[in-house]
């Protein structure tokens, strides 16, 4: 696989000068009644199952608690993976919960955008990949199966390459489908492993996190009906 060690060297015009942003494990960027839109850092679990692992669901509901709500509501509507940076939303009431899901499960009214740098190249600079994914959860993994394979579930997204270096390519990514690691199965499937990516790519000794992010979220408030669109830039743009 080729590589430079390096996570990556590319400058985005007009990011975000945050310097302790890998300090902090989420940040609040929006809240009302109804609900969060929150960003994680990577590395930073959403939910544990173990007590000993902080997460950041147990320090919201903590953070309430403190504020001096008895029994507070929080309803997780789109989980990112342990590695992922990004954007999700938390839901404060059921109401909320089941509109955004819905939101979510059907793809009515929202958008999930990432962008990614990865190893090597993908063949062409704009396109659509699609495949059937078979997840093993023993091993907390999936991988891309043929067609027909029992238990596979189809799975799409679509891709725009912003722009290519000698060895990586930075990538926009729709998601057309929520499948487990659909982003790092897909793309490492293809041939262009997301650069970090120790569990479907290869370890870079100078790479520190993996380097995809959830940087754009678009869905219509439940209650106000609002289009509300977020966006972050990612942290590893500025990593190397």
């Amino acid at each position: 696989m080729p590589g430079s060690g390096k996570c990556l060297s590319r400058r985005r015009t007009g990011a975000a000068k945050e310097g302790n942003v890998k300090m902090e494990k989420y940040r609040v960027l929006y809240e009302d009644r109804e609900l969060y839109v929150l960003w994680k850092a990577s590395g930073t679990a959403v939910q544990s199952a173990r007590a000993s692992v902080p997460d950041i669901m147990s320090m919201l509901r903590n953070e309430r608690l403190e504020r001096g709500d008895r029994n507070p509501y929080l309803g997780l509507v789109n989980r990112l993976d342990q590695p992922v940076e990004g954007l999700f939303l938390v839901a404060k009431t059921e109401q909320a919960a089941a509109d955004l899901s819905r939101q979510i499960r059907d793809h009515v009214h929202t958008e999930k955008w990432y962008e990614a740098a990865v190893c090597g190249k993908l063949p062409k600079k704009k396109g659509t990949l699609v495949d059937n994914l078979l997840k093993d959860g023993r091993t907390n993994s999936s991988r891309v199966v043929p067609a027909g394979t029992k238990g596979a579930k189809r799975c799409a997204l679509a891709y725009e390459v912003l722009e290519e270096r000698e060895d990586r390519s930075f990538l926009r990514i729709r998601l057309l489908t929520g499948r487990h690691h659909q982003i790092r199965v897909q793309l490492a499937h293809a041939g262009a492993p997301i650069a970090g990516d120790r569990k479907y790519g290869e370890a870079e000794p100078g790479c520190r996190q993996l380097c995809l992010c959830a940087c754009e979220l678009r869905f219509v408030h439940p209650k106000t009906k609002k289009k509300m669109d977020f966006r972050v830039e990612p942290t590893f743009f500025d990593a190397g």
